[in-house]
């Protein structure tokens, strides 16, 4: 049986198509839950609408559903404690 600590490190793993860091470095997911064979996950984006936002769910939906898990999540968006430091590390880690 997987453990919590697994199915966080596997998403930890799970970076932006466009900035060289983690969704979990970037602060757009947290709150992963491991309940029996379901994981949920909170996604927070820096504002609301974004285009590549079925992308990321994707991103993190696959390796879950890999383990035989379902998925299940939430979107909110980020307070400005949270965009200042996503635009913080976006700047750093811009691949384009």
């Amino acid at each position: 049986m997987i453990t919590q600590k697994e199915v966080e490190n596997i998403i930890s793993t799970v970076g932006h198509p466009a900035i060289n860091y983690s969704l979990v470095k970037l602060g757009m997911v947290s709150n992963i839950l491991l309940l029996g064979k379901k994981v949920i996950v909170e996604f927070a984006f820096p504002f609301p609408n974004i285009p590549i936002a079925d992308t990321l769910i994707n991103s993190i939906e696959k390796p879950i559903k890999d383990l035989d898990l379902s998925f299940e999540h939430t979107v909110r968006t980020m307070d400005e404690e949270e965009k200042s430091k996503f635009l913080q590390l976006e700047t750093e880690a811009w691949k384009g």
